[in-house]
């Protein structure tokens, strides 16, 4: 038997499992309003309030880390990778502490929790289908500026994991299908998949597709030029992961607050509200045309699902593309989980992360 604890740090939650072999026996998921984790400034400042969490987790659960076998971290800052389990080394944990990716997120302290961790008890530690995975086609890369490239930076965890299951349940093999994926929560991600690759998909840290709790989603370069003119420049990066959305209208990260306030009449909480719904919808129609229109099914995970009208909205505009699924939650921790079981049974070969970004860019 193998024991594997799971820390998966988010943009308003830290999410902690613990796993013997493929069976999750204790779980949590710790809601942090996004205010509070702003206080702290940057989210390497975050480090010891996470870890916190982490070891009040163990404590209340009675899990005794001595002689465990793999702690996984959720993936963060590094540079580009492919898909699939990395051991961490030096290398990861040094590119992770400086930010090389430039994507200020407390996901990136995932990595140096679990090697901290990994190192108090003498297991091993690993990052599997880190966001910084990147599958995308040529066309995805290009913008109008010459010598600026959009990045591959979403929720591959949950994307790929939401897209092997529904793959599972309905018998068809993920290197055939062709998928609309979204992950919707504090963060967005919504992404296409063609054959077993993720050609396209919205970096929601960067400032692409809908507006989130926590995110500003697109808005015009012009925009953001004027409005961002005379603040700091961290301002903008802020704006990006943790203090756009539903925290610059409301004040508050909590969606169950605003989702309220919509539901008793507040005008401008049913307004946001809606334009986020509406916002998640055009995103993936825009990942349809990417697949030509040839779409097996729009797949949908995430805690925000738990929102009955959310879904609603979804189904009602985009079944014309294809059936829609509903995966209310999240397989990240058995994502990770999983891929750490596959290299503890020998099953598979954990890839070495050596720094060098997996697209380097065009030759000509």
């Amino acid at each position: 038997m193998y024991r594997i604890l799971v820390i998966n740090p988010g943009s308003t939650s830290t999410k902690i499992a613990y796993f013997e072999d493929d069976k999750k026996l204790h779980e949590a998921n710790i809601f942090h309003d996004a205010p509070l984790l702003a206080s702290f400034g940057r989210v390497s400042n975050q480090f010891a309030f996470r870890k916190q969490m982490i070891n009040g987790f163990l404590e209340e659960n009675g899990i005794d880390l001595t002689g465990v076998d793999a702690i996984v971290g959720r993936g963060g800052s590094s540079a580009s990778v492919r898909s699939g389990v990395y051991e961490i080394n030096d290398k990861l944990l040094e590119d992770t502490a400086n930010n090389v990716s430039g994507v200020e997120h407390p996901a990136n302290l995932g990595v140096p929790l679990a090697a901290e961790l990994a190192s108090e008890y003498g297991a091993r530690a690993f990052m599997v289908d880190s966001p910084k995975t990147d599958e995308f086609c040529d066309e995805a890369r290009i913008t109008g500026i010459d010598g600026i490239y959009r990045a591959s930076s979403l929720h591959v965890l949950n994307l790929k994991g939401t897209a092997r299951l529904w793959c599972s349940e309905h018998g068809v093999r993920y290197e055939d299908a062709r998928l609309i994926v979204c992950h919707i929560d504090g963060g967005m991600s919504v992404s296409a998949h063609d054959h077993g690759r993720m050609i396209d998909g919205t970096n929601n840290a960067w400032g692409e597709g809908p507006f989130t709790p926590t995110r500003t989603g697109e808005i015009s370069v012009y925009q953001a030029a004027e409005y961002f003119r005379d603040k700091d420049p961290q301002a903008l990066m802020d704006a990006c992961t943790r203090s756009g959305g539903f925290v610059s209208h409301f004040g508050t990260s909590d969606s169950d607050k605003v989702h309220r306030m919509a539901e008793e009449g507040d005008p401008k909480a049913m307004r946001v509200w809606t334009a986020m719904m509406y916002n998640i919808c055009k995103s993936i129609g825009s990942m349809a045309a990417v697949l030509s229109g040839r779409v097996d099914a729009v797949i949908c995970g995430g805690g925000l699902l738990r929102f009955d009208d959310l879904c609603s909205y979804i189904e009602e505009h985009c079944s014309f593309i294809a059936p829609v699924y509903f995966y209310p939650g999240e397989v990240e921790h058995e994502a990770m989980a999983a891929g750490a079981l596959r290299v503890l049974r020998g099953e598979e070969e954990p890839q070495v992360y050596t720094g060098e970004a997996v697209w380097k860019g065009f030759e000509d």
